[in-house]
């Protein structure tokens, strides 16, 4: 495993990431600033979001076919600038033209820095995409924070402080794959002469993953969005508790993440999948049933654990299932499968307005058991002869 290089994809991950925690802490400054309802508002995150999710398996069909080191910093650098101006234009029509600028940044990195995890990670893949995980989610945790305190200090000129991080990676990513260049190879297979060994896509069992995947977004997006509320309004606890509560779940995700992609590189993907959403089975009735905080912060502790194992697995199951096409694979584990997940919160929301949280936590403890079922019909890739050979 080249080390530094997935270090620098990993913070490249962290930086372009926290564009996408920060624009949801954007909003109440918006709202006062440009006057906007709260569709109007909400619009702002859909824009970023479907210009993201719609162009990223775009992003990923390119890099297979022309694989470009240049998208990773240009990608980066457009995340931030595009978030960053949000405090500078004029309008709120330049503000949705901004903050497309930077869902197509975020789109751009994603299939391609994945795509590169993977060739450089050696026979350690899922380690290295655990690595490369963990800086998306300590970015999603951070961009609040850094964007809020910015705008308190600075008002909305302030913006311009997420375009330090993401300038700062670009040039130094972009230094470092000029000096050391990395063949990442095209998507198109070398024939030799029909051998039966030839790298094939086996499109069937990806698209059962790429169904658990949007189960299992389903059930981080809706953990991670009404834990707190479930904390405040069924447990009797305070918002800080709530954010507290939601605190844990992530830092155990980070965990849960690095000892998946460790676990899945000595005893195959497909099997930490299974046992991860195979946990998870009696993990989310448990925090319903229980009264204690304490035994329900466990509970929780260990959901987060439990259902970040199965990042790196399902990411690097989806590469080795379509070798001719890793970067469009990433496109849709990453982009399209997660964003389809999270079009479930307002549903979600729905049924907790009409028939209370409870029932909502019932209800994604249903959804490991369809994930556990898809995970189960996941074949390991060596039996499908899938895997080419590594390209460092």
């Amino acid at each position: 495993m080249r080390h530094r290089t997935v270090v620098l994809l990993s913070l490249g991950h962290l930086v372009t990431d926290i564009n996408q925690g920060a624009l949801p802490a954007l909003l109440p400054f918006f709202i006062t600033e440009y006057h906007l309802s709260y569709a109007a508002a909400g619009f702002l995150i859909f824009a970023c979001n479907i210009a993201s999710t719609v162009v990223q398996p775009l992003f990923g069909h390119l890099a297979d076919r022309r694989p470009n080191a240049w998208l990773l910093p240009a990608g980066i650098a457009s995340a931030g600038a595009g978030l960053a101006v949000t405090g500078l234009v004029p309008g709120y029509a330049w503000a949705c033209a901004a903050v497309m600028v930077s869902g197509i940044g975020v789109a751009a990195f994603h299939p391609q820095g994945a795509r590169f995890v993977n060739r450089v990670a050696g026979e350690r893949k899922a380690t290295a995409m655990s690595v490369f995980g963990v800086g998306g989610t300590l970015g999603f945790a951070i961009g609040p924070g850094l964007v809020t305190a910015a705008l308190l200090h600075w008002g909305l000129p302030g913006t311009v402080i997420l375009a330090l991080p993401t300038t700062l990676l670009a040039a130094l990513l972009a230094r470092h794959l000029a000096a050391t260049p990395i063949s990442v190879g095209g998507s198109t297979p070398h024939h030799t002469g029909g051998s039966s060994t030839e790298a094939r896509d086996a499109w069937g069992p990806f698209a059962r993953l790429a169904a658990a995947v949007v189960a299992r977004a389903v059930l981080f997006f809706g953990f991670n969005t009404f834990v707190p509320l479930y904390w405040i309004h069924v447990l009797g606890q305070s918002k800080a508790a709530g954010a507290t509560a939601l605190t844990v779940f992530a830092l155990a995700g980070v965990a849960g993440n690095l000892l998946g992609g460790q676990l899945a590189d000595r005893f195959g993907p497909t099997r930490i999948a299974v046992v991860g959403f195979c946990i998870l089975l009696p993990l989310a009735p448990a925090l319903m049933v229980v009264t204690s905080v304490s035994a329900a912060l466990v509970a929780l502790a260990l959901i987060g654990f439990a259902l970040s194992t199965t990042y790196s697995p399902l990411v690097i199951l989806g590469q080795a299932y379509l070798p001719n096409h890793m970067g469009l694979s990433a496109g849709v584990t990453l982009g399209i499968a997660i964003s389809i997940g999270g079009v479930a919160t307002p549903i979600l929301g729905s049924i907790a307005d009409h028939y209370g949280l409870w029932t909502t936590l019932a209800v994604l403890s249903v959804v490991p058991l369809a994930s556990a079922v898809l995970a189960l019909t996941l074949p390991p890739p060596h039996r499908l002869r899938l895997q080419p050979s590594t390209q460092t």
